[in-house]
């Protein structure tokens, strides 16, 4: 049987929310698929969690981590992105962790991590930043590699029990809660604080702020991973860059199209900024889009036969629903399409 998997990160709105946006939502396609399933499920989520469910989800779908609802202390990604980065060779062996450059700021009680995707980094930028801070991180016999604009690993063979959290899971939270945790925690900050002191008042910051941009204060890391079998294929529409270098370069930006005709697993995570900034009126016109390029062909595909079974996973930062189901599940003509179903997650 034909199968499609669609996961979008940030489809379920906050409870508190849920009601005025799905007002505003017209989204018939989606409607049919939520209401008329062979199977529907919530899962309730740790929000104490380091990771975000559509992490530990995307983990466990490339068969690096447990699943979901027994979520890792981390996600163990690095190693996968380093090879989507074209870095297999260093990645064959050894313990990595991702290494982002970062905007932290203070708040009037804590400190905040900013979404990194604010940044914008250049590849000059980029370059220049991870040249200046290479130095510090190989005195502690801890090579730096760079992947791509504001994706960099770090080999920590001795830093393997560091717990730590994704920039996503951390941002817009109190920083101290999220700092990584471990018997070399205070090392990463000792090294953390070297670079933030580097970097302070660089030309390269100092050029970012005059054109009106975050300047690059810090560093996240995360992601920690020993190196591995090569993970599984997933296509990646939008997200940040480590979550592009998941993908297969073909795989970067998939149409619905070429999902119906090459069935497996896509994630679409343009979702993500708007919910994390609370920017609604833009979560919403995202929402629509998605309906018209993806729900509507998918639905067709599914009632016309050309694809035997659709799986969603929606998510919020709190929990995650999954719906399956197939054509002969369209024909349930006495339940009426609805949204209602995001409102209960």
């Amino acid at each position: 049987m034909t199968e499609i998997t669609l996961a979008l990160p940030y489809a379920l709105p906050p409870p508190e929310m849920a009601p005025d946006l799905m007002r505003a939502l017209k989204m018939p396609a989606l409607a049919a698929l939520l209401s008329r399933n062979n199977n529907l499920q919530y899962h309730i989520y740790d929000n104490d969690s380091r990771v975000l469910p559509h992490e530990s989800w995307l983990a466990h779908e490339l068969g690096l981590a447990s699943p979901p609802d027994r979520p890792d202390t981390g996600a163990p990604l690095a190693i996968a992105a380093m090879r989507g980065c074209g870095l297999q060779a260093e990645a064959a062996e050894g313990h990595w962790f991702m290494v982002q450059p970062a905007h932290i700021q203070l708040s009037r009680t804590h400190l905040l991590l900013s979404d990194l995707r604010a940044l914008h980094l250049t590849e000059a930028e980029s370059r220049g930043l991870y040249d200046i801070a290479r130095g510090y991180f190989e005195e502690l016999g801890k090579p730096l590699l760079h992947g791509a604009p504001g994706l960099w690993f770090v080999r920590a063979d001795d830093w393997t029990g560091l717990s730590t959290a994704t920039p996503d899971a951390a941002a817009t939270q109190n920083l101290s809660d999220w700092m990584p945790e471990g018997e070399h925690a205070r090392d990463y900050r000792k090294l953390q604080n070297e670079i933030q002191m580097l970097w302070h008042e660089h030309p390269i910051n100092v050029a970012r702020q005059e054109r009106g941009l975050q300047p690059v204060n810090s560093f996240w890391m995360w992601g920690g991973s020993h190196a591995a079998p090569a993970a599984a294929a997933a296509a990646i529409a939008g997200g940040p860059a480590w979550m592009q270098a998941l993908a297969a370069p073909d795989q970067r930006q998939p149409s619905a199209a070429q999902l119906i005709a090459q069935p497996g697993t896509v994630v679409l995570a343009e979702l993500i900024p708007s919910a994390q900034t609370g920017d609604w009126s833009d979560w919403i016109a995202r929402m629509q889009r998605i309906e018209q390029e993806w729900f509507a062909p998918l639905l067709a595909a599914l009632n016309d036969g050309r694809v035997g079974r659709v799986n969603l996973m929606l998510s919020h930062r709190n929990g995650w629903m999954t719906v399956a189901g197939g054509k002969l599940a369209q024909r349930k003509f006495w339940r009426k399409p609805t949204l209602n179903s995001l409102k209960q997650a």
